[in-house]
This record gives C-alpha cells, structure tokens and sequence, in this order.
C-alpha cells in the first residue's frame, strides 16, 4: 500500500455538509486570501489583423469590433483549457499517477 492517499471524490452535498459542520470552527480554516481585480488589459495588434477583424465583427453584426474579439478570444481560451484538461486526464491515465 502506498504511503499516498487516493484523492477523495466528494459530491455538492457531502462538501456543504463539512462545510456546515466546519463554519464556526476557526481552527478548521486556513488564513483568508485576499485578490485583487485586474484590470482590463490592452492588447495591441497589427493593423491588418485589426482590419480583418472589424470585418469579421461587421459580417457577425456585433456592435463593436472588441465585443466581437472578447468573444472569440473567450472561446478559444475556454477551448485551449478544455484540451489541456482532456491531455492532462489522458496523461494521467497513461501514468497512472494520481
């Protein structure tokens, strides 16, 4: 038997009911982090591309060129972690490591 133990799965019931039971219990808790809310970044690119893309967002009929590339960028990157969730999974049951 490995000295590690296998990750318990816990279902959204079993985790509010520690939760509940753990609320008034300080030691239960570690330290609070706290997070700061970037702010929104500017991302500058080529004219050509910046041309290609106020076309794009005409031909889509957004209102704008940046709601139609915020969108586009949204998906990809929620594409880009939905791969490399599924490559680490696959990874993962190659290894069987936990």
């Amino acid at each position: 038997m490995s000295a590690r133990r296998k990750k318990e799965h816990l279902s959204e019931t079993e985790i509010d009911r520690i939760v509940v039971a753990q609320a008034e219990d300080e030691t239960a808790w570690e330290a609070p982090i706290h997070v700061r809310r970037t702010t929104p970044a500017a991302v500058s690119i080529p004219a050509e591309l910046a041309a290609r893309a106020a076309f794009l967002a005409q031909v889509h009929r957004q209102a704008s060129v940046e709601d139609w590339l915020t969108r586009i960028i949204q998906e990809r990157v929620e594409l880009e972690e939905a791969a490399f969730i599924g490559a680490k999974r696959d990874l993962i049951a190659r290894t069987g490591a936990s």
